[in-house]
């Protein structure tokens, strides 16, 4: 079922609980959790519940080891398992695994951040039981998780065992080595609630979950007596209700970490904030929940008019990225799962850089969007460290393809130390930050720093050749994925002379303006002004870019048309998604790009080549892309409306935009795509709005699919509220 503002599931699927756990997914940006249901449930599923910042480096498994390794690849921790409530009707466990599901209804509500589930189930006892759950993480407590059940029996009177818990012996279905990373600290339970503390291997961090509950039956208070057992607590009460009677439970969850408190006040704080919840009560919680959501879409909803599919999934799109980063807590950036699953270990990718940004410069102000670079700039030494560790010397940084605190902590060689491309992106969110707000003070307080090591680290990867008389890059593997360990991959090397053209440029700047500073970086970095500069000019002028002149294309690298030749549509549907079906060798051997690469360059670009190039790039490359990375079609889609093939703009925007809701790699049962969520934003503002920023003003160049009926949206530029209707 479409809704413009909701998630609507209609029925109950065995087969798609890991999925739906991830589409209707709910967070704050400071935590967050899956859709797992209250009650017991054994079929399969994934329950997660996280807690940004709060990660385990889990010991790195490969089957050989490298000089260079990372000694850890570091994961976003499944935490305590805090919405449980388990319920028997006389003596038998409602579990809609077990149970015959007579109707269902799920609603993720996007306008107000809230989750309602509603059932009626027959239990293996015959037993007919209607129930109501409706839950939400608080955007405005963010250490708050709220969740109100009811349950109705509908075919006689019976006992009903209610047990509200929360179990901490937990572990992430992605471990390396199947162990569990959290030790037992401390719990209680008493008859109106109960506290578990753990603290993580390694990293002691250390969380505290506390729950105050109460239930009415029938109207009248229900008595609970503590249970613990192990990194388990909760209380249960056995009802004797009648038939039509309903039992209502509300449960006000505290979940405080070590990153905001004191270990030994966790449990304390926790309590706090529980018990003030409760006082407020769950109506006047959800009340404010709906509040705080509503003043958020004001400012950064999209409406498009006259298509659901598209309104829905761009609403998704928005809610997912508003939920997982707010910008209230600096140390925590965009995951590429968010709180939705565990898959990519929850850490920094590049995507925060190239699709991230503009998102959140567009609609949460510049401030959030300088917190997000600033965070690149507080882990320039461990760049540097990086590199270090890969051979590079004198200050050049290598940053992290994967990262919590940023040390790399990826372990696929030919990403790890090859998808160097990612430097080249954090440069470019500099230069787009200073675009789009004009804060080139920014430069000076942090960004040449970062800016002068990549440049390092760019002049010592390339390689002068003397049978090209020509400047290099060997041993790369670029966006596209498909393709590892290639010679002269044109985005990488184009991006890397970009970047050394910025640094020159944003030095000089500094120089010019803030002489003083100039001066503390020369020292602090041992900056060697004139020969530096000129050995990064030597590279600019005489570095070597892959092309085929007959075709007038820039090629993906050197060699790209040895391969055979086979276009996307001539694929047989069975064998698609590639990365499923073929083996990586045939992958490698294959002409097919799994994202945007050639093209990652000419949007990133696009003002140094005209729309004919850009068009014969385009089509040339689209028609060999599987898209079968999330962050593929969005940029596809802003390029074919730049070239005015809208249809084909449509056809990819809704791809990227419903990726997870219709599940096109078939992958969402592990979590959803939240970084690819602002490419999304990014086709339809930069793509059907056509929105640029040239010479320090907004300019517009609107081209909708024809049976759109308007398109209305508001950015933040520059300190103004701009809002634009077409």
């Amino acid at each position: 079922m479409t809704h413009p503002w909701k998630i609507i599931e209609t029925h109950f699927n065995h087969s798609r609980v890991k999925a739906a756990e991830s589409l209707f997914s709910i967070g704050n940006g400071i935590m967050g959790q899956r859709a797992n249901f209250e009650e017991s449930y054994t079929g399969e599923s994934l329950p997660g519940s996280y807690i940004g910042g709060v990660y385990y480096p889990d010991k790195t498994r490969v089957g050989w080891w490298k000089n260079g390794y990372p000694e850890y690849f570091a994961k976003v921790l499944n935490s305590a398992f805090w919405i449980g409530i388990e319920v028997k009707v006389n003596g038998e466990l409602l579990d809609l695994h077990t149970a015959k599901v007579l109707d269902f209804y799920r609603e993720l509500d996007m306008q107000h951040g809230l989750l309602t589930r509603r059932f009626t189930a027959e239990l293996p006892n015959k037993v007919k039981v209607e129930v109501e759950a409706v839950r939400f993480v608080s955007m405005v407590r963010t250490e708050l998780g709220a969740v109100s059940y009811s349950l109705k029996l509908l075919s006689g009177d019976a006992e009903v065992e209610l047990m509200p818990y929360t179990n901490a012996d937990v572990k992430n279905e992605d471990a390396n080595y199947d162990e569990k990373f959290w030790d037992f600290v401390e719990q209680s339970a008493t008859p109106s609630s109960h506290y578990v503390t753990m603290r993580t291997k390694k990293t002691d961090f250390s969380v505290s979950w506390f729950s105050q509950y109460e239930a009415t039956a029938n109207g009248k208070p229900v008595a609970f007596n503590p249970v613990e057992k192990h990194a388990w607590v909760g209380a249960s009460a056995k009802i004797k209700a009648q038939k039509e009677e309903t039992i209502t439970l509300y449960k006000y969850v505290g979940i405080t970490s070590s990153l905001n408190h004191k270990p030994e006040n966790l449990a304390k704080a926790a309590q706090e904030v529980a018990a003030e919840a409760q006082k407020f009560g769950f109506a006047a919680l959800r009340a404010e929940q709906s509040k705080a959501w509503e003043e958020k879409w004001a400012h950064c909803d999209v409406e498009i008019g006259g298509d659901d599919e598209a309104q829905q999934g761009i609403r998704f799109c928005i809610f997912q990225l508003l939920q997982t980063y707010t910008g209230k807590d600096t140390r925590l950036n965009v995951g590429p799962k968010g709180f939705t699953g565990e898959k990519y270990g929850g850490s920094t990718y590049w995507d925060t850089e190239a699709y991230c940004i503009p998102f959140y410069l567009s609609t949460a102000g510049a401030q959030v969007a300088r917190e997000l670079l600033k965070y690149r700039y507080n882990q320039l030494p461990k760049a540097i460290e990086n590199a270090q560790k890969l051979g590079f010397t004198d200050g050049a940084a290598l940053y992290p393809m994967v990262t919590m605190d940023g040390e790399e902590c990826h372990n696929e060689w030919e990403i790890t130390f090859e998808e160097i491309h990612r430097n080249g992106a954090i440069a470019y969110a500099i230069y787009n930050y200073i675009r789009y707000t004009g804060d080139r003070n920014y430069l000076v307080d942090y960004g040449v720093e970062v800016l002068l090591g990549i440049a390092r680290f760019w002049a010592q990867r390339i390689t002068w050749s003397e049978e090209r008389n020509k400047y290099v890059m060997i041993g790369v593997t670029g966006p596209n994925e498909y393709e590892n360990n290639v010679n002269n991959n044109w985005y990488t090397n184009n991006v890397a002379c970009w970047c050394l053209r910025y640094a020159k440029e944003s030095i000089e700047w500094v120089k010019k303006m803030f002489s003083q500073r100039y001066s503390e970086i020369v020292k602090k970095t041992r900056f060697d002004e004139l020969n530096e500069w000129a050995q990064w000019t030597d590279i600019v002028e005489k570095m070597h870019f892959p092309e085929d002149k007959e075709r007038q294309i820039f090629l993906q690298q050197d060699g790209y048309m040895d391969k055979e030749q086979i276009l996307v549509k001539d694929l047989e549907p069975a064998q698609r998604p590639l990365n499923q079906k073929w083996s990586w060798d045939r992958i490698l051997r294959s002409c097919f790009i799994k994202q945007a690469d050639v093209l990652q360059g000419l949007y990133f670009f696009e003002d140094n080549f005209d729309t004919e190039t850009i068009r014969r790039n385009f089509h040339f490359y689209e028609a060999r892309t599987v898209h079968e990375s999330s962050l593929s079609p969005c940029v596809h889609a802003i390029l074919a409306a730049k070239i005015g093939d809208i249809d084909k703009a449509y056809e990819l925007y809704l791809r990227t935009s419903r990726l997870d809701l219709d599940d096109y790699n078939k992958e969402v049962n592990e979590g959803l795509h939240i970084t690819s969520m602002a490419g999304s934003w990014m086709a339809v503002i930069q793509g059907f709005a056509g929105m640029r920023v040239r010479d320090g003003q907004l300019t517009f160049d609107p081209k909708l699919p024809k049976h759109w009926t308007g398109l209305a949206f508001k950015v933040d530029f520059r300190g103004e509220v701009i809002e634009f209707k077409v």
